[in-house]
């Protein structure tokens, strides 16, 4: 079949389906009636010879054709678009688009209530949504459920379609409740391990790495009497209760300032993480998708710092002389 034999609408209903994953949304997303979308559908898998999706509880599921199809339809409409369509010259404040993200509670608290109040400045009709997937995150990013990934690098997540740039460092520290009896006393491996701990398990995988690791080479263990996904719910539970917890550097400065926390001197080195930002290959010559980057970057950049575990050792070093 020639392709002057298609109506490249069509490609537009397709995109908008792989995208939506649901025949309702993608109407609303194309302005179509319901009846219109389902029957540009059914045009298609006539054309195509392939039922393209298929229906389950909590919408529709692209077929193997389908998702073969869907990086190839995205890059060529978005190159008809920008030829057809893309103004001479870049004006952020003409985006309109929703930009979906699914960042962890640590990234939503530190990065996007500046992000927003940079966007309302720059690009006033850029939206961002936090939106929860199903999948795995790269997964999600790969299948075009997400625009960015904002998380720590090293996740083993990365890969060849994939571009990433770093934004920022944080460390861990330990805090507790204000007058726990860590706070008084020299801190030692011996005690910090016999304290109970709260864990934040991002992925729902508790396990505390290369501290329990350190511990179990010292013949030590530690009872994890808490383990949540949340770095926001976890300092509130350490606030009411004894247990310690590990956190970035830059959550227990957020929290301190809304919870009666201290910040303990850990008794051992501990890396710090560096966060970076993800996209797909399909979105690196976006103008648009380039702009958001660039502004995330401005605005991680711009984060305040915070003390390391190694400052505040030298300080409670002075402290002790």
């Amino acid at each position: 079949m020639h392709i002057s034999a298609i109506d490249l609408n069509l490609a537009v209903v397709l995109r908008a389906l792989l995208d939506q994953r649901s025949v309702s949304r993608a109407a609303r997303q194309l302005g179509l009636s319901q009846s219109a979308t389902s029957h540009a559908l059914g045009r298609l898998r006539v054309i195509l010879k392939d039922p393209l999706f298929v229906r389950t509880r909590t919408g529709i599921v692209p077929t193997a054709r389908a998702t073969a199809m869907a990086d190839a339809l995205r890059t060529s409409l978005a190159a008809l678009e920008s030829t057809f369509f893309a103004p001479a010259r870049f004006d952020p404040t003409a985006i309109e688009r929703t930009f979906r993200l699914r960042p962890s509670d640590y990234v939503e608290s530190l990065l996007l209530p500046r992000l927003l109040e940079r966007f309302a400045e720059v690009a006033p009709k850029v939206d961002f949504s936090a939106r929860p997937v199903a999948m795995d995150p790269a997964l999600a990013l790969e299948a075009g459920e997400l625009d960015l990934l904002i998380q720590p690098t090293g996740n083993g997540d990365e890969t060849e379609a994939f571009h990433s740039e770093a934004l920022w460092r944080d460390d861990f520290v330990a805090i507790a409740r204000r007058g726990h009896p860590l706070t008084r006393g020299r801190m030692t491996l011996a005690r910090f391990a016999s304290a109970s701990h709260a864990l934040i398990a991002p992925r729902g995988q508790p396990g505390g790495g290369k501290i329990d690791e350190l511990l179990e080479q010292r013949g030590m263990r530690r009872r994890i009497a808490f383990a949540t996904p949340s770095f926001l719910a976890g300092p509130q539970v350490v606030a009411a209760t004894d247990l310690v917890m590990l956190v970035p550097a830059r959550i227990a400065a957020l929290m301190q300032g809304q919870l009666p926390l201290t910040v303990l001197e850990l008794p051992f080195e501990l890396p710090g993480f560096q966060m970076a930002m993800f996209w797909h290959d399909r979105h690196e010559s976006d103008p648009a998708h380039a702009f958001i980057r660039r502004e995330i970057a401005r605005v991680g950049a711009g984060l305040p710092s915070v003390p390391g575990p190694a400052s505040r050792r030298k300080r409670s070093s002075a402290r002790a002389r």
